[in-house]
């Protein structure tokens, strides 16, 4: 007996525990994996990855962290993060300085290119989750955003 694969059951999917389609886990990385591919497709002007992007806008809401810190926040290993602090930081868009309370310790700064780069994407990145909810109504992007939070409380 061969599996057929469709949009709705991809070959090896299980569906969810109600057999009403595929699996919350796989939607929400399918979901996660296109608007990845989505942003690197916006990011490729200005060179920089999703995820350095995302440890960006971390920057940008937490300045002056810890390499483990910004890893943590940034979905990444520490060893990921430290060779993209290298990257960064040679493209001059963070920067790193002695960590006030613990001299053994460097903080990771937002520079002000990092703060430019932010402010040129902040629009094609909002406009990109705009298209990703573009079907839904307010109430039901806030109801969205409300089960992705507790989502992830409940499993943190």
């Amino acid at each position: 007996m061969t599996r057929t694969r469709t949009p709705d059951r991809p070959a090896g999917d299980a569906g969810s525990e109600t057999g009403a389609g595929p699996s919350l886990l796989y939607l929400l990385k399918r979901t996660e994996l296109v608007v990845r591919a989505r942003l690197e497709e916006v990011l490729k002007p200005a060179g920089v990855t999703a995820l350095q992007y995302t440890a960006l806008t971390v920057l940008e809401r937490h300045d002056g962290i810890s390499a483990a810190q910004l890893a943590r926040d940034s979905f990444v290993t520490a060893q990921s993060m430290a060779d993209m602090v290298r990257a960064l930081e040679s493209r001059g868009l963070v920067r790193r300085e002695p960590n006030p309370s613990n001299r053994r310790e460097k903080v990771i700064l937002l520079a002000d290119a990092g703060r430019r780069l932010l402010a040129d994407y902040a629009e094609p990145a909002r406009l990109l989750e705009r298209r990703m909810v573009a079907e839904l109504g307010p109430a039901d992007v806030q109801r969205f955003r409300d089960a992705l939070k507790s989502a992830h409380r409940a499993l943190s």
